[in-house]
Formats: structure tokens, sequence, C-alpha cells
């Protein structure tokens, strides 16, 4: 084979050549603006080599904003390609490529980030921290996140896309149908994102555990640190099945082992076990730390404490325990046995009582509260009715006997986009909005952020609800055409309609984006929304250190305790602060595991083997650096805390 005929794409189309122009301009464009205003040492400094966790977290909510967007596209030539029978738009195997995609982005490369961002930037403030545990680990984990979505993002124009579906089933996804390296990309890019992921889950558990302030026992923290202690909780423990599983696709993939064939001892209903052994508890490491954000927005807006405290941090710990055991619900076609689905039947269905604690605990929050309709507000308020309908139909396909109808249908992808657009995106764009002041120093544009609001969810009831329907009446999901005496065309056209109205709100939110840039005040406070916990109590912009004096916690809600009831919040005195340096190697060694994971794609053995031989090389360097950290003097603090209008008392 020619050198550059293995990196073709297997199946072009104007589509693909178009998006390789728009990439190269892409490019172009961003270097010559960084030559211009000469910020290439801006971005080294500030950006590439920081270690400060606010940092990172909003380079997460950046790669997740352009991700969502990415997938949204995905989305439309989905809906486009359904919305008629018999369409052309899209053909068979391009339809595979899309919807393969779509899932992996929009669930690892979107929903993933998002919560990160959150992770990073608020745990350590609402903890009282100064950092995370290991702030360097923190820096490499967003790279291997970052450079494992940039090596799957390529596989559209550089060797194919992944076709096997986000799951990718064996043997669909071995050799012998998957013949392109677009399967490669799937399991070495998310090899290298997931082991990101689950270093950020041990910083993140070691930060909660042992770097809370003087007071903050475990039942006074925050409700969304509580959700992030137990989502990371879930990571370690479902992310090595994760990665053990995509090592054994590779090798099947690459170097003709027999560990999910269908001969030889193969058994390819393993890679399906040990997929949903992680990938069912992965949609709790989602709507966990939504349920968290959720619960900081409704005390804030209805004015009022967090109803139910104690059965909320229970029902997040049994919520945890049963997602590990649900996972062969995705098997009642499958053809195991009754006593076998009916354990994970039951199991599945028992997952809906601690969430309904959640829920009626955020309503008897709202009850009798001093109600702000702010657009954080709309989100969570917007998500009660529609995730309660989306629980309820899972409720539906728990029922293993009645699975049987609905399993393969478009009833179980609009259950599934029930679930996770009101109860993940909604959440990650109310905390966008929630703590865009405290990020950036000037909050959204409220009209237009309701605007985007109201269009996304009507948009989303369009898009989503006649998939029920349809579903109901027979049309299978994975099928790229359907003849026009099915009778779906035009419940498919509402569909597609209620699509284009969510990429309206979309394209909104990036309006918000500008016009707030442009016209937002700027002298808005630290405290914008009256809100209650720790995050809200430092400066705005938040300094590196966070805080010059360590707080002293007295209950779950201290900034509100602060302001309300007199709580000395900040009893200490100012004393030299101990920060990280920045490194510039978290960032190189996420480039080397770039070039590791591309070589092994395309089966480069020499690059690999160089590649391979660098990442060794920095974690040595590492291992004998001598870099302890530095200082900030009490003068300089003091000229910090005086710029930024003195001491919080």
């Amino acid at each position: 084979m020619n050198f550059f005929d293995r990196f073709a794409i297997p199946n072009a189309s104007p589509a693909i050549y178009a998006s390789m122009v728009a990439i190269v301009l892409t490019m172009i464009a961003i270097v010559v603006g960084l030559t211009y205003f000469k910020k290439w040492g801006y971005l080294w400094r500030e950006w590439l080599t920081t270690t400060d966790h606010k940092r990172i977290g909003i380079m997460y909510l950046i790669s997740a904003l352009i991700m969502l967007f990415r997938g949204g596209v995905d989305a439309l030539m989905l809906r486009a390609q359904l919305s008629m029978p018999d369409n052309k738009l899209l053909d068979a195997q391009h339809y595979n490529e899309v919807f393969s995609t779509h899932g992996v982005v929009m669930i690892m490369f979107m929903a993933m980030p998002f919560i990160f961002s959150f992770f990073n930037y608020l745990v350590p403030l609402q903890i009282g921290a100064r950092d995370v545990a290991f702030p360097r680990l923190n820096a490499i984990s967003f790279w291997l996140f970052f450079f494992g979505a940039m090596l799957f993002n390529i596989s559209f124009v550089v060797g194919g896309s992944p076709d096997a579906g986000w799951t990718s089933y064996f043997p669909l996804a071995g050799t012998e149908f998957s013949e392109s390296v677009g399967t490669n990309y799937y399991m070495v890019a998310l090899q290298i994102s997931g082991l990101g992921t689950l270093m950020t889950g041990i910083n993140m558990v070691t930060t909660i555990m042992k770097m809370r302030a003087p007071g903050m026992s475990l039942m006074k923290m925050p409700m969304f640190t509580w959700s992030a202690l137990i989502s990371n909780l879930i990571i370690m423990t479902i992310f090595p099945v994760l990665t053990v599983a995509l090592a054994m696709g590779t090798m099947d993939r690459l170097f003709g082992t027999n560990f999910f064939t269908t001969t030889n001892g193969g058994m390819d209903m393993m890679w399906a076990n040990l997929f949903w052994v992680w990938g069912h508890p992965e949609v709790y490491i989602l709507i966990l730390p939504a349920f968290g954000m959720y619960s900081e927005i409704f005390s804030t807006f209805s004015s009022k404490n967090l109803y139910g405290y104690k059965s909320m941090v229970a029902s997040m710990v049994v919520i945890s325990l049963l997602s590990c055991l649900v996972w062969a619900h995705h098997f009642f076609t499958m053809g195991q046995g009754a006593l076998s689905n009916s354990f994970f039947s039951i199991t599945t269905m028992a997952i809906s009582v601690p969430t309904g604690v959640k829920i009626f605990n955020w309503l008897f929050t709202m009850y009798k509260g001093k109600i702000r309709f702010t657009v954080p507000m709309l989100y969570a308020i917007g998500f009660i009715p529609l995730f309660v309908l989306g629980g309820v139909t899972g409720v539906m396909l728990a029922m293993s006997a009645a699975d049987y109808q609905y399993h393969n249908t478009m009833f179980l992808v609009a259950h599934f986009h029930n679930v996770i657009i009101p109860g993940v995106v909604y959440a990650m764009l109310a905390g966008f909005t929630y703590y865009f002041p405290k990020m950036f120093g000037y909050m959204l544009n409220e009209k237009i952020g309701k605007w985007t609001f109201w269009l996304l969810s009507i948009g989303f009831v369009l898009a989503f609800f006649p998939m029920y329907i349809t579903g109901l009446d027979g049309q299978a999901r994975r099928m790229y055409t359907y003849s026009e005496s099915t009778g779906f065309g035009p419940l498919n056209m509402v569909a597609f309609f209620g699509a284009g109205i969510m990429a309206v709100g979309f394209v909104l939110i990036v309006y918000n984006l500008y016009y707030s840039f442009r016209y937002s005040p700027r002298n808005i406070g630290s405290d914008p929304w009256d809100a209650r916990t720790l995050e809200w109590a430092t400066h705005t912009p938040v300094p590196e250190y966070n805080f010059a004096v360590v707080p002293q916690v007295n209950s779950n809600q201290p900034f509100w305790d602060a302001k309300k009831n007199n709580h000395h919040l900040f009893p200490g005195e100012l004393k030299k602060i101990h920060m990280p340096n920045n490194s510039g190697l978290p960032f190189i060694m996420g480039a080397i595991f770039f070039v590791w994971g591309f070589s092994f794609v395309f089966a480069l053995w020499i690059s690999l083997i160089v590649a391979a031989i660098g990442i060794f090389i920095c974690m040595a360097y590492r291992s004998f650096e001598k870099d302890h950290g530095r200082y900030i003097s009490l003068e300089e603090l003091n000229e910090r805390e005086t710029a930024l209008r003195g001491v919080q008392q």
C-alpha cells in the first residue's frame, strides 16, 4: 500500500473535503492571529503551562463548548437524513460514522469535560482550599483528555471515522466488519482520554478528603462537592474496566488476539459486559454532578436552605451503589435467563426511589421560598418535568418483557436523550450561567439567556417526543432510511424541525457570549446572585491563591451565615502562601501521547516506540525534578489584596 493511501478516507465525500479545507483555514487563522497580536508568549505562560485549577477548569469548559457544537452538527445531519423517507443526504456508511462519532463526542468529549470544568473550578473554592491536591497531575489530566479528543476528531479527515456505534460492539468492531482504522481511533483515543479521567478522579477524591477548610466536616460540604466526591469515587471504580476492555479490543484489532471474536475461544458478549459495567455507571458520573449543581441553584434562587440535606447525601450514595448493579438491563433482548433479567430489572427500577427523593427535596426547597426566575433557575425548574418523563420511560424500559418491544427502536433513543439533555446539558448550561460572573467578572445577558432556554426547551420537546411515537410504531434505531409506507415521515420531519430550533438556541449561546463581552457591566461585585456557599466569599476575579486567609466553616452554607448571622468567616491573619509553579511538561507529555496514539492507530511502530520512549523520559524527568513551588510573600500578598479591595473579613 502506498504510504499516503493508508491515511486516506475510505468513503470520502464533498462534506469531508470541505471539512479538511475548513480545518486548515482555521489553523492558519489561529497561527496568524496569535502572531499578529503577539500572544504566543502569553498563551504559553498563562494557559499551556498553567497548574492553576481555575484556568484548567476554564480550558475544560472551552473544550466542552467546542465539542457541544461539533456533536450538534452530527445530530443535525442525523435528523436531516431521517427527516423524510428514502432520503439520500447520507448513505449507510456515512450515517453509521456520524451516529458513532456523535455518541462518543457528546458523552466523552462534551459532557465529561463540562462536569470536569466545574469539578476543577469549584471544588477547591467550595472547600476553602488553595488548589487541588496534585496540581501537576491535574494539568496532565487535562492535556491527556484534550489530545485524546483531538486524536478522535481528526479521524473524520485522516483515515476515516469509527462506524461501529458509540458502544463499538464486537464482532462488528472487529477487523472483519470494520476494516478501516476508524475503530482504532476509538480504542486508542478513549484510552488516552480515559487515563486523564482516572487521574482526575484520584485527584478530586484526595482533594476533598484531605484539603477541606477547618471546621468543614463531610456533612458540612456543599451539595455539589458531595456530588463531585461520589462521582469521582465511581470514576476510580469503573474506569479501569474501560481501560482493560479497550486494551483487549485494541489487541484483537492490531495483534490478532481473540478476546472478543466469535471463534477460537473468543466471546463477543464479554465486550458488551465490560462496556456496560463501565457504561451505565458512566451515566451517573454525569448525572450526579448535575444533581449537585441543581441543588446549589435551587437553594440560591429560592432563598432557602436545601431541604433534606442528609437525605440528599444518602440518596446519592444509594444511586452510586445501585448504578453498578444494573448493567445487564442492556442485554434483556440477548437471551439471558428469567432470573438474571428479573434481578437487573428490579435494581434498575430501584434507582427511581433515591432519584425521586431528590426531586421531592428540590420541590420542598422551592415551597414557600422567595423564588427568583433567573436563567439558571429556569433551567433547574424546566429540568424537573422533563427529567421525570425520562425517568418514567426508563422504568418502562426496565421491564424486561416490555423491553423486547422498546429496545432497538427510537423509543430508547428518545428516552436516553430525555434523561441526558435535561439532566446533564441543562445543568451544565445552568451552572455555566450561574458561575460565569465568578469565572470572567461579568454576567451573561439575562434576556438572551431566557430566549435560549425557551428555544432549547421547545426544540427539545419537538425533536424527541415524536421518537417515542415512531419507536412504539416500530421505527428501528441505527437505520439510515425508511420507506414512505411506514408512515414515519411526518413525525420525523417534526423532529428535524425541533432539532433546528435547538440549533438556533445554541447559536444564541454564542451570541450571548459576544453581546455580554461587549456590553455587560464589570462592576458586579463578588456576589451578584446573593449566593450561599464559600466560592462566592472570595474576590472576583478569583486570585491564584483563592483565599488570602483560610476560611473557618461552621455550616454547609458558610457564606450565607457570614452575611446573615455575622459569622466570622476569615478569622486568621495574612501569611505567606505556598503555590505550585507552572510547568510545560504536562502539555509536552500530552502532545507526545497524541503522536503515540496516532502511531498506534496506523501501526506505525517506529514512531510509536520513539513516542513511548519520550513518554518515559518525561516521567523520569519529573521523578528527578526538584521543584518545590514558590511562595507569595506577605508584602506581595498585601499589594494584591489591596488591589482587589482588601481582605474580606
